[in-house]
């Protein structure tokens, strides 16, 4: 998703290109690097990064506080330096997280930092008229922020070939185009569209427990699953954008026809429905809902508790096969995987280390849960957005850019 634009040949296109540069580097950093540190890291010399600084500051993108954000972080003895930070008046990216029972928007800054706007459940409406009050929210929203909106990133429920849902959970979600739903920004923005569990692994490698693995597998268990396999913080993301469908895979050896269209799916004995179902409880509803009833269940009821075993297991077993095919230093697990993952450790490792080739046992990679919770897709939908801002294109358009630094 985050694509190096052609080389810089001029002096012009060199100072747009260190430009975009820095202010990568302090959006990455989420506001807590030093003038000094982000110097070191980008290779610049001091004179340098201290005239991109002035200038970014001049057009309202950052600016400099006199010491760090945490104070927990220690910082080298010597002369005090800056910390670049979000500009209180600078670019805002708004996320939207749809799916097909709620919707939430919240507005990213800079660096990171989320504030949510709005979140609705939804009610007996369609999934047309959800798309249409997701619609009016963005139109107050972007009114509110105005020209700091440099995008708005949409998290759904679907594979995606470009921005259209082409296996949404809702019917009438069938070949939306979302970009064309929700658009044209009246902010005159771009809106752009990602599979909720890919964004969540997205998220997770550039804010949360994968940051700094080079080559990580997210997976994310809700009624499905999906996933993304992600190298330095990039996702891999197919040839027509809709990888990652790793529950319509037969990782189990099941032969139970899905709704997808194949047959022995892995959600269909790892996900919210698996759990259900061995859990002798219906699967209308929210299923989510349910089935983390189930797992909080387990410690009392016995029914429930030999139905997280098997669903663990079998969570386990699918994780192993993926590791083999794919080879990855570290599993990112949310959602639904997550809390299977810290309900019962023993049954998902038990599982994963039975289908783990013999070689990895030893070292297997690990396991972790998300650290950014029901916020992962979310936060990758905001990614989407500063991804394309955070260019020379891309700044080039900022409101502010026209002004001249002293």
């Amino acid at each position: 998703m985050r694509k190096d634009e052609g080389a810089a040949t001029t002096s012009a296109e060199l100072r747009a290109h260190n430009l975009a540069r820095l202010l990568r580097a302090i959006h990455d950093g989420g506001g807590q690097l030093t003038r000094a540190e982000l110097t070191r890291q980008l290779s610049l010399a001091r004179g340098t990064a201290t005239v991109l600084v002035r200038d970014l500051a001049g057009r309202q993108l950052i600016e400099e506080l006199t010491g760090p954000v945490d104070a927990t972080v220690q910082r080298a003895r010597g002369r005090p330096t800056g910390v670049p930070s979000a500009h209180v008046e600078g670019p805002v990216a708004l996320a939207v997280d749809l799916r097909d029972d709620s919707f939430t928007v919240a507005a990213f800054e800079l660096t990171g930092r989320c504030t949510v706007l709005d979140r609705e459940e939804r009610d007996a409406g369609s999934g047309t008229g959800m798309l249409n009050d997701v619609a009016d929210r963005l139109k107050i929203r972007s009114r509110q922020f105005g020209d700091r909106v440099v995008g708005v990133g949409v998290a759904v429920p679907s594979p995606v070939r470009g921005s259209t849902m082409v296996q949404p959970t809702l019917t009438e979600w069938q070949d939306v185009d979302v970009t064309a739903a929700l658009g044209p920004s009246p902010a005159a923005c771009p809106v752009l569209a990602g599979n909720d569990a890919t964004l969540a692994g997205l998220a997770e490698a550039r804010r949360g427990v994968l940051r700094g693995v080079p080559v990580a597998l997210h997976l994310h268990v809700a009624t499905g699953i999906g996933g993304v396999l992600l190298t330095d913080g990039l996702p891999v993301t197919g040839a027509h954008g809709s990888a990652g469908e790793f529950g319509h895979m037969p990782l189990t050896g099941s032969d139970e026809p899905c709704r997808c269209g194949s047959i022995g799916c892995w959600e269909l004995d790892a996900g919210a429905r698996g759990l259900l179902r061995a859990a002798g409880k219906p699967e209308e509803g929210d299923r989510m809902l349910r089935a983390e009833q189930v797992i909080t269940a387990a410690g009392a009821d016995p029914r429930c508790s030999r139905a997280l075993g098997v669903v663990a297991r079998a969570l386990g077993r699918g994780i192993g096969a993926l590791v083999n095919a794919q080879d990855p230093a570290a599993v990112g697990l949310s959602g639904l995987a997550a809390s299977l993952y810290l309900a019962d450790p023993g049954a998902v490792k038990a599982g994963y280390l039975t289908t783990l080739m013999r070689f990895r046992r030893a070292d297997p990679p690990a396991l972790l849960p998300s650290t950014l919770g029901d916020r992962g897709a979310l936060t990758g939908a905001s990614e989407l957005v500063f991804d394309a801002f955070l260019t020379p294109r891309g700044l080039s358009a900022w409101p502010a850019s026209e002004q001249k630094t002293a």
